[in-house]
């Protein structure tokens, strides 16, 4: 199905009905292709992690000694500007 950006702005309710049910709609601004509405796949994306994520390693890195609020405020001074 396509459907132009006005039509999806008009009727955005009954063009995801059609979705849902299936069908894929190119949505088209000024005649051009733009965009594509798909239904979504629940077999693809999960809900949430599946599998066990374990331990995570982090390196380990050695910094030096800790820096003071000054010593940190000096590097920062300048930055971002």
């Amino acid at each position: 199905m396509e459907a132009t950006a006005r039509e999806l702005n008009q009727q955005s309710g009954a063009i995801l009905d059609k979705v849902e049910r299936g069908e894929e709609v190119t949505v088209t601004r000024n005649g051009r292709p733009v965009a594509r509405i798909v239904p979504v796949d629940h077999t693809e994306v999960p809900p949430y992690p599946v599998t066990p994520i374990g331990d995570i390693d982090l390196p380990e890195f050695d910094l030096g000694e800790p820096m003071t609020n000054d010593e940190m405020a000096e590097i920062l001074r300048g930055m971002g500007q």
